[in-house]
C-alpha cells in the first residue's frame, strides 16, 4: 500500500526517543485536549458559575485509563504550544502515560472541549479546535515506527482519518503494523469533524482491513458499514477482515462477535453523573482484559464495569477506575445488587 509523504514544515516535531525497554503495553494515538466541565449539574452553560478543568480528547483517556490498571501507557499526538499544552504533560505524568510522543505545533491552540450535564442521557458537547486542531498536524514521518509495531495493543480512532496529514499517519502506522494482534480501530464517530457521514464511511472503510478488534456504539457502526441492528453490524465488520467486532448498545448492553463465538453482557445498572468518558473507559479496560487474555465475555464484563464507574463521575481521564473498584462492582453485580 502506497502511504503519501507530506513535506516536511516548518511545525513539524522532531522525533523523540525510542520508547523505554520493554516497550508499550498500549499506545494510543489521536485526540487530545482539555476538558472544562461545569461543575453544576442541570444547568446550561450561559448560567454554569464554576467549572473544573481535566485532561481529555478520546485516544487519551484511553491510554489514562489503561495505565490505571498498572499497564505501560504511552499516546501520540500533539498539543499548542501554550499553557494547556503544558497541563496536558503534567497531566500525563500525574496519570502515568508516558508523554514523549506529545509534541507542540506552534500557532495552533491546544483544543479546549465545554459540555452540559443533563443526566441521565444528555451531555451537549462543543468542541473548541479552530482553525485547527494540533492532533490532526501529527505527520508520518514523525512516528516512531518500530515503537508502533512493538506495542502490545496499539489503538486508533476514526478522528485521525478526518483530515490530513493525520490521515497519512495514521494509514503510515497501520501499515507498519501490519495488522499485529490486537490492532484497535475505536469507531468515535463525532459528526463536527466530517463534511458529511459518507465521508467518514469511505475512511473508516479503507482502515477496516488493516486492523483486528473493532469498537463501536450502534449509531458508530451505520455509519462505518451502513448496518444499525447489532448482530448484522458485528457480521459486516468481521466481513472486512477483523477478527472481533465489538458493539456498545448502551442500556441493552454490548455485543461481541468474532468468527467462532457471539457473546452479549448486559448492562450495569448505575446513577449517572455524565456518560461523555464512559467508552473510553470501556475502551481502557478493553485492552487491559485483551493483554490479559481472558475469556471474551470475562473482558467485556470487566469494561462494561469500567464504563459503568466512568458514567457515574463528573469527570473523564481522572474518573478512570483501578482493577480493584472494577472488580468490586462486578461482584456486586453479580451478587445481585
Amino acid at each position: 500500500m502506497e502511504v503519501a509523504d507530506p513535506a516536511p514544515t516548518s511545525d513539524s516535531a522532531p522525533a523523540p526517543d525510542s520508547a523505554p525497554a520493554g516497550g508499550y503495553e498500549v499506545l494510543t494515538v489521536g485526540r487530545v485536549g482539555v476538558d472544562i466541565y461545569p461543575l453544576q449539574v442541570g444547568v446550561g452553560l450561559q448560567d454554569v458559575e464554576t467549572f473544573g478543568k481535566y485532561l481529555g480528547g478520546s485516544a487519551t483517556n484511553v491510554a489514562v485509563a489503561a495505565a490505571r490498571y498498572g499497564r505501560r501507557a504511552a499516546v501520540v499526538t500533539r498539543t499548542g504550544e501554550d499553557p494547556f499544552g503544558g497541563f496536558v504533560h503534567e497531566a500525563l505524568r500525574g496519570f502515568g502515560v508516558d508523554d514523549r510522543y506529545v509534541t507542540a505545533v506552534p500557532g495552533l491552540p491546544t483544543p479546549v472541549t465545554f459540555c452540559e450535564i443533563f443526566p441521565p442521557d444528555n451531555f451537549p458537547i462543543w468542541f473548541y479546535r479552530w482553525p485547527k486542531a494540533p492532533d490532526l498536524q501529527i505527520r508520518a514521518e514523525e512516528l516512531d515506527l518500530d515503537t508502533v509495531r512493538s506495542a502490545g495493543v496499539f489503538w486508533v480512532t476514526a478522528t485521525g482519518l478526518c483530515e490530513e496529514p493525520s490521515r497519512s499517519a495514521h494509514l503510515a502506522a497501520l501499515a507498519a503494523r501490519e495488522r499485529r494482534a490486537p490492532t484497535v480501530l475505536d469507531l468515535d464517530y463525532r459528526p463536527m469533524f466530517w463534511p458529511s457521514r459518507q465521508a467518514a464511511r469511505e475512511q473508516l472503510q479503507r482502515v477496516l482491513p488493516q486492523v483486528t478488534v473493532v469498537v463501536g456504539n450502534l449509531d458508530e457502526c451505520e455509519t462505518a458499514v451502513g448496518e444499525r441492528d447489532p448482530h448484522r453490524a458485528a457480521e459486516a465488520l468481521l466481513g472486512y477482515g477483523v477478527e472481533l467486532a465489538v458493539v456498545k448498545q448502551g442500556p441493552d448492553g454490548v455485543l461481541a462477535r468474532t468468527r467462532e463465538q457471539t457473546v452479549e453482557v448486559p448492562a450495569i445498572p448505575v446513577e449517572v453523573v455524565n456518560g461523555l468518558g464512559a467508552g473510553d473507559g470501556f475502551g481502557g479496560a478493553l485492552c487491559h482484559g485483551l493483554l490479559a487474555g481472558w475469556p471474551l465475555e470475562r473482558v467485556l464484563r470487566f469494561a462494561n464495569a469500567a464504563g459503568a464507574i466512568v458514567a457515574s463521575r463528573l469527570e473523564c481521564s481522572s474518573a478512570m477506575p483501578t482493577a480493584a473498584e472494577v472488580e468490586q462492582l462486578m461482584g456486586e453485580t453479580t451478587n445481585g445488587r
